[in-house]
């Protein structure tokens, strides 16, 4: 069958054999992408010493900075257990400072230090460079974006109401 001949019944009426093919879950589909595109990503970042995580870390630091590490956690869909150690190695790298919240000093706030700032200009060039590495051109990759970005923003929802 032909991918743009598929309907919701279509899709609904797959056999059971069918829908336990590897190839037929999306997440795994998904898990493959994002390894295989992280794993890309990797020479890339190596320059700054960053991991992916780091780099996503700073760059929505570098879209809103002086923000708590809660809020940051939920943009980023990362959980304290995993935030609190990359933030702890970004700041030992010079590129944030962590700050008592001086209204509930239960709260950290994350801001960029002025090397931190300063790599935005430098590693502006990350998302061109990545678009290149990708085999599927930069329409489709940007296609696909947006379709993850409707999967997230439905997922987040779910989770939230």
């Amino acid at each position: 069958m032909k991918e743009n001949t598929f309907s919701e019944a279509a899709i609904s009426a797959l056999p059971a054999d069918e829908l336990l093919k590897l190839d037929n879950q999306l997440c795994f589909s998904l898990y493959v992408c994002s390894k295989e595109v992280i794993k890309r990503y990797k020479p890339l970042l190596e320059p700054y010493n960053l991991t992916y995580t780091g780099y996503i870390t700073l760059m929505a630091l570098w879209e809103k900075d002086d923000i708590n590490v809660k809020e940051l956690g939920e943009k980023l869909f990362l959980d304290s257990g995993t935030l609190t150690p990359l933030l702890k190695k970004l700041e030992k790298q010079g590129y944030i400072s962590r700050i008592r919240d001086e209204q509930d000093e239960r709260n950290i706030r994350i801001q960029l230090t002025k090397e931190g700032k300063n790599l935005k200009d430098i590693a502006v060039c990350v998302p061109k460079q990545m678009l290149d590495e990708l085999p599927v051109g930069g329409l489709k990759a940007y296609k696909l974006q947006k379709a993850l970005h409707t999967l997230m923003e439905a997922l987040a929802e779910a989770k939230n109401g």
